[in-house]
């Protein structure tokens, strides 16, 4: 839930961005401030840097484009969308970590976990509501980061089994810092810039020099980046996939608040509505999941918890 937060807040803060930097300018200052946090306060919380060593370093990098990709498509969706949409429109994800989980993991699912993710993804399609602005072509582009995302989850539960969340995060951050700089040598003097685009001028848009004013909010993107990646990657280790993924349901509320605090846009009744369905299916996924282990732990021989 705490991943779910920082890359929720992540989002409102790089949408209220959109209209005064650069896509890739706003991602590599992000990741250098991430990538600070992760140095000065989680490596030394867990050991020394050797943690970062790897044999896997193909794999990390091929990681970090899945996620690079994500976030850059739905980035350049947000541009043109409201928030609550875009997220609801990329709330196709769970589906596909769970679809993915059964086909490449071999995980199993049961009916109750299909129906509390079909639940929750019958909310995302009313507040969607078809026939609206959130179907335009700029929709695309958060269907697009749902399978890169996708993607990311199920190489994490890949390579979880070796590698730490700290070594996941911290190449993940190496990956966007090296595409970003990619982007400032080919399209940073804003050649190809598109204003009557949206998502490509937020692409393509010229660097500029940063306002004292927001210098505060990219420390906080920095943070949100570095803890997300942290705590996201440490879950999808630890848990099975189809479990994990719907607790990233609640980004939907949270991206309607920040709409309201933030952007000053408020849901109607439908879309409350639709966010209970959302709510109300991780919430049932929890209670069947707790019920589920409390019964195979009744089947076990009776031996000192502690070693289960």
């Amino acid at each position: 839930m705490a991943a779910v937060f920082c890359f929720s807040l992540n989002d409102a803060l790089i949408k209220l961005l959109s209209g005064s930097y650069a896509l890739h300018q706003i991602v590599l200052l992000r990741s250098l401030i991430g990538i600070v946090v992760l140095l000065v306060i989680f490596i030394p919380l867990n050991g020394t840097f050797s943690v970062l060593k790897t044999h896997r370093l193909g794999m990390h990098m091929l990681r970090g484009l899945a996620v690079v990709f994500a976030n850059l498509t739905f980035f350049l969706g947000l541009a043109e969308l409201p928030l609550a949409e875009a997220t609801s429109i990329f709330f196709i994800s769970p589906l596909l970590i769970t679809a993915f989980s059964i086909v490449f993991l071999k995980e199993r699912v049961g009916i109750f976990r299909w129906g509390s993710i079909v639940l929750g993804l019958l909310g995302v399609i009313i507040i969607l509501r078809p026939g609206t602005e959130a179907f335009k072509l700029a929709s695309l582009l958060p269907i697009a980061a749902a399978f890169g995302y996708a993607t990311l989850h199920m190489l994490t539960r890949y390579i979880g089994k070796t590698e730490s969340a700290l070594t996941m995060s911290f190449y993940i951050q190496v990956t966007f810092i090296f595409v970003c700089c990619m982007f400032w040598l080919t399209v940073g003097d804003g050649h190809l810039a598109n204003q009557q685009s949206l998502a490509l001028d937020f692409l393509f848009r010229e660097w500029g020099g940063l306002s004292k004013n927001d210098w505060h909010v990219f420390v906080l993107l920095g943070a949100c980046s570095a803890f997300g990646g942290f705590l996201i990657s440490q879950a999808y280790r630890n848990a099975e996939a189809a479990f994990v993924a719907p607790f990233e349901y609640i980004a939907m509320p949270l991206s309607i608040c920040w709409g309201f605090f933030i952007f000053n846009t408020i849901p109607d009744f439908q879309s409350l509505a639709g966010m209970l369905l959302i709510i109300g299916s991780g919430l049932f996924i929890i209670w069947r999941e707790t019920s589920n282990k409390k019964k195979i732990l009744g089947q076990l021989p009776d031996t000192p918890r502690f070693r289960r």
